[in-house]
């Protein structure tokens, strides 16, 4: 036999453990039960986004934040 032809016997056999194990997630998953006690009719409000309320809070820069800056400037002016 050839080097392809023992690389497509090869991929064929290796391949299917995958597909298999697949194959086996979906079976379990459809015979499993749901749990006790988790009433699928009870729906909760899922909301995708929601804007948050009031204003946003002011973004920072590198070099300091707003509130910061009127005092260093004072204090520049009165040293």
């Amino acid at each position: 036999m050839s080097s392809a032809g023992w690389e497509l016997l090869f991929m064929m056999l290796i391949l299917k453990i995958p597909i298999a194990y697949l194959a086996y997630v979906v079976w379990y998953a459809i015979k499993a039960t749901p749990e006790p006690g988790i009433d699928p009719t009870q729906h909760s409000v899922w909301r995708p986004w929601h804007k948050p309320e009031g204003p946003r809070p002011r973004r920072g820069s590198p070099h300091g934040t707003r509130e910061a800056r009127p005092a260093a400037r004072r204090a520049k002016v009165t040293s």
